[in-house]
């Protein structure tokens, strides 16, 4: 019984935070990118490339955690497991936005340099 409630309490708030920042990064991320770019049709391409990758990997590290759980047994297991879940996720996904913005970064100046 414990398990399906954290599988329901898991999925409601990945979902949130998978899309609530998935859009905020998105619309913020036009401005950045056009900056960089210079082209705004190839930044649009970009960003919804981004956008989609973002998706997918929220979606295969989910698939992937709700796979490996293990059986809980008690209202502190459901808390703790829910939460490192969360946070992981969050973590990772705070990675890769730093890494992919600073690889564009990176690239526009190679890019501006010859």
């Amino acid at each position: 019984m414990f398990n399906i409630i954290s599988y329901i309490i898991f999925l409601a708030i990945t979902s949130y935070i998978t899309v609530d920042v998935g859009r905020r990064c998105f619309n913020s991320g036009k401005l950045y990118l056009e900056y960089l770019m210079k082209d705004k049709d190839f930044c649009l391409t970009v960003n919804r490339i981004l956008l989609g990758s973002y998706y997918l990997v929220n979606l295969g590290y989910i698939s992937i955690s709700l796979s490996f759980w293990g059986k809980i047994s008690s209202i502190e297991e459901l808390l703790y497991t829910v939460s490192t879940r969360i946070g992981t996720i969050v973590l990772i996904l705070c990675a890769l936005h730093f890494i992919n913005m600073f690889t564009i970064y990176v690239l526009r100046k190679k890019l501006t340099i010859k």
